[in-house]
C-alpha cells in the first residue's frame, strides 16, 4: 500500500489543472495517503521543492486558472543523471509515487521514472487536445471557450467593415482547437496541420466569396506554426476585396477560469490516477474515451503517431470511414441549411481546388465534396461533416 504520494504539473499549463491537483490531494487523504506538492515540474524533483499538502492547501483553486505548483519544462530531465538525483530526492522525502499532470514531454519522464522504480500516473494538461488516448484533454474546452468568444466578438467587427480576420490560434501540431472553433463560430475557412496550407487556393476561395458570394465578412482559423498570418491579411488586402486583418490570440488561450467540463474532467481523471497508484499500477496514463474514464499504459510510439479520431460514429456510420470535407462558400439562399451538425460531430477540413469555386448554384440537401487526393492528404480519420451537412464520401462500403 502507498504511504505517500507526489503531484506535478509540467509543460505548458492549462486551465483545469488546479482541480486535478485538488481531486488528486483530497482523494488520497481521504484515503490516509500523505501528499507531497512539487513545485516547478520535473524542475521541482532536481530542486527538491517540496510542499506537504492537506485539505486546506487546496481550498478555492478549483476555479483558478493556471496551477499552483507552478510549472516548468527541463529539457534535461531526459539525462540519466538528472533522472537518478530526482529520484534520490524524491526517496529521501519520503514519495513513493508520483501523479503528473501535462503533456507528450511530462509522460515520457513519468515513463522513465516508473522504469526506475516510482510508480508514475500521466494525467493529459494541455489545450492543445494533442495527447493520444483520451479523447479530450484538461483544458482543452476552456481554451475552445475563449477562442469561440474572441472570433465571436471579430466577427461583429469584420461585418461592419468588410473585412477578412485571420485568426491564428494555439495546437501545437495537433488542428483540434482551430477545427471545433472554426465549426462552433461558422468560420468560412479553417487550415490545419491535417488539412495542409495552400496559399494560391485560400486566396481564390477568399475572392470568389467577396465577388461572386458577396459576403461582407470572412473569417479564417489557422492553426499556429502554418504560416505568417501577417503576410497572408496583407495578402488578402491586395489580391481580394476584403480588407484583411491578422489576429494572434496567443497565450490568452491558456488563462481563464476552467470550465465545468473542464472541472469534472480534471477531477474525475485525478481519482482514476489515486485508484491506479492504489493498485500498484505504474506507467500509465488516464484519458476519457466516450465518457468513460480509463487509463493504458504509457507508450511513447503514440506519441509519434496522430491522436486518436475525436467522434466514433456519425448517424452509425464508424468515424474511420470518413476523411475530409470542407465548409460551405454558398450563400443561405443557394444551400439547404436545414441540416446542422451538432456540436459533438467535428471533421477534417480540407481545402482541395476540386471544392471550389463553385459557379452554379448546388442543389440543397447533404453533398459528397470528397476526392480520393483530398482523402490522402488527411493525417488524420476524423467524422467529417461541413456547416452545410456536406458529408465526405465514405472510405468504405457501409
Amino acid at each position: 500500500m502507498v504511504r505517500k504520494i507526489g503531484v506535478l504539473t509540467s509543460g505548458g499549463d492549462a486551465p483545469g489543472m488546479n482541480a486535478a491537483i485538488r481531486a488528486v490531494t483530497r482523494i488520497a487523504l481521504n484515503n490516509g495517503i500523505e501528499v507531497v506538492g512539487v513545485h516547478n515540474g520535473y524542475r521541482g524533483l532536481l530542486e527538491s521543492t517540496f510542499e506537504s499538502m492537506d485539505r486546506r492547501d487546496v481550498s478555492d483553486i478549483l476555479d483558478r486558472g493556471g496551477t499552483k505548483l507552478g510549472s516548468a519544462r527541463l529539457p534535461e530531465f531526459k539525462e540519466p543523471e538528472i533522472q537518478e538525483t530526482c529520484i534520490k530526492n524524491m526517496r529521501r522525502e519520503g514519495i513513493e509515487a508520483l501523479v503528473v499532470v501535462g503533456g507528450d514531454g511530462s509522460y515520457r519522464g513519468a515513463l522513465a521514472l516508473t522504469k526506475q522504480g516510482i510508480n508514475c500516473i500521466g494525467l493529459p494538461g494541455t489545450i492543445d487536445n494533442d495527447i493520444p488516448g483520451t479523447d479530450f484533454t484538461i483544458g482543452f474546452d476552456t481554451a475552445l471557450r475563449t477562442c469561440v468568444e474572441n472570433v465571436d466578438k471579430l466577427r461583429d467587427t469584420s461585418s461592419s467593415h468588410h473585412r477578412c480576420h485571420i485568426v491564428e490560434v494555439m495546437g501545437n501540431h495537433c488542428g483540434d482547437l482551430a477545427l471545433y472553433t472554426a465549426i462552433s463560430c461558422g468560420a468560412e475557412l479553417v487550415v490545419t496541420p491535417e488539412t495542409g496550407y495552400n496559399e494560391l487556393e485560400v486566396l481564390e476561395k477568399l475572392r470568389y466569396l467577396g465577388d461572386a458570394v458577396r459576403k461582407r465578412h470572412a473569417i479564417v482559423i489557422i492553426s499556429e506554426k502554418i504560416c505568417d498570418v501577417d503576410a497572408l491579411a496583407k495578402k488578402v488586402s491586395q489580391q481580394t476585396n476584403f480588407s484583411g486583418r491578422a489576429t494572434v490570440l496567443g497565450h490568452i488561450q491558456r488563462g481563464g477560469s476552467p470550465t465545468a467540463t473542464d472541472r469534472m474532467l480534471a477531477s474525475r481523471m485525478g481519482e482514476k490516477a489515486v485508484d491506479l497508484l492504489m493498485e500498484g499500477i505504474g506507467g500509465h496514463c488516464v484519458g476519457i474515451i466516450e465518457n468513460q474514464i480509463s487509463s493504458m499504459p504509457i507508450d511513447i510510439r503514440y506519441f509519434a503517431a496522430a491522436p486518436t479520431p475525436i467522434t466514433p460514429s456519425i448517424f452509425g456510420v464508424p468515424a474511420s470511414n470518413f476523411s475530409g470535407a470542407c465548409f460551405s462558400c454558398i450563400s443561405p439562399h443557394d444551400w439547404n441549411l436545414a441540416f446542422m451538425p451538432p456540436p459533438s460531430i467535428m471533421g477534417s477540413i480540407c481545402c482541395s481546388s476540386s471544392y471550389f469555386p463553385y459557379r452554379t448554384p448546388t442543389p440543397p440537401g447533404p453533398h459528397i465534396l470528397c476526392d480520393e487526393n483530398a482523402r490522402k492528404s488527411t493525417s488524420r480519420s476524423f467524422t467529417s461533416v461541413g456547416l452545410c451537412g456536406t458529408l465526405c464520401a465514405p472510405s468504405a462500403t457501409t
